[in-house]
C-alpha cells in the first residue's frame, strides 16, 4: 500500500460519526437542502493527494495550520467485498461549511496519507473496536473510537453500493471525527491503530 500499487479512487465519507452529525444537526434543515442527508456523503480525494507513510507533506504558503483527520479506509476487491483496513490522515485546510464540494479545501497535493499496512478483513476484529491515536510531535492529541459511527461499516457500504459500484483498489474511509486536531508546518503527525500500523508525516512549508 506504501506505494498506492492497485489502488484506484479513494472516497471520504463525511457526517459519519455522532458528534459530527451533532456539530451540524442545527443547520440542516436550512437552505440549500432544507433536510438532513439520507445516504452517504461522499468526497473524493484523487491520486495527486496521496502521500506515503514517512513522507513530508507540503502546507501552501498563507495557511496557518492543518486539520488532521485521522481514520481507516476499507480497500476493495474485484468482488465487491472488503480486502481488509488502512489507516490514513485525511488532511485539508480548516473550513467552516460541508454545504459545497470541499476540493479546494481537501484535495491539495500530498493532502492524503496513506498507511503501509493493509489489516486483511479475515484477521481484523470489529471495526466498532478500532481506535486510532493521534500524536503531534509525540504528544497525543486524539483518540479516534470507531464506535461512535454513525454507519458502521457494513452499512456503509451497503448504502454507498445502492448508487454506485466500487471495485478492486477502490477505498471508502469510514469518516472523520469531531474536533480534529491541527498541525502546522514542521510539526510531525503521527497515526497508530492496533493491528494498523503507524502512519507518519511531516508537514513542511511551502519553499518561497
Amino acid at each position: 500500500m506504501s506505494e498506492f500499487i492497485g489502488m484506484r479512487t479513494v472516497y471520504g465519507t463525511l457526517l459519519n460519526f455522532r458528534a459530527e452529525w451533532n456539530a451540524w444537526a442545527a443547520k440542516m434543515d436550512g437552505a440549500p437542502y432544507k433536510a438532513p442527508p439520507k445516504a452517504p456523503v461522499l468526497y473524493i480525494k484523487p491520486a495527486n493527494t496521496w502521500s506515503t507513510d514517512g513522507s513530508a507533506i507540503t502546507v501552501p504558503a498563507g495557511t496557518d495550520e492543518i486539520e488532521i483527520g485521522a481514520t481507516v479506509a476499507m480497500a476493495m476487491k474485484a468482488s465487491g467485498e472488503v480486502a481488509g483496513y488502512v489507516l490514513m490522515n485525511d488532511l485539508s485546510i480548516p473550513h467552516e461549511s460541508y454545504f459545497r464540494p470541499p476540493v479546494k479545501f481537501k484535495c491539495l497535493d500530498g493532502f492524503l496519507g496513506v498507511g503501509n499496512t493493509l489489516l486483511r478483513t479475515e484477521a481484523a476484529e470489529d471495526a466498532a473496536h478500532f481506535e486510532i491515536e493521534v500524536r503531534i510531535n509525540g504528544e497525543l492529541r486524539q483518540t479516534v473510537r470507531f464506535d461512535q459511527l454513525m454507519r458502521p461499516p457494513a452499512q456503509l457500504l451497503a448504502d454507498v453500493s445502492e448508487f454506485m459500484t466500487l471495485g478492486a483498489g477502490d477505498l471508502l474511509m469510514l469518516g472523520l471525527a469531531a474536533d480534529r486536531p491541527r498541525a502546522r508546518a514542521g510539526d510531525t503527525i503521527e497515526l497508530r491503530g492496533k493491528h494498523l500500523g503507524t502512519l507518519t508525516n511531516t508537514l513542511v512549508a511551502e519553499a518561497a
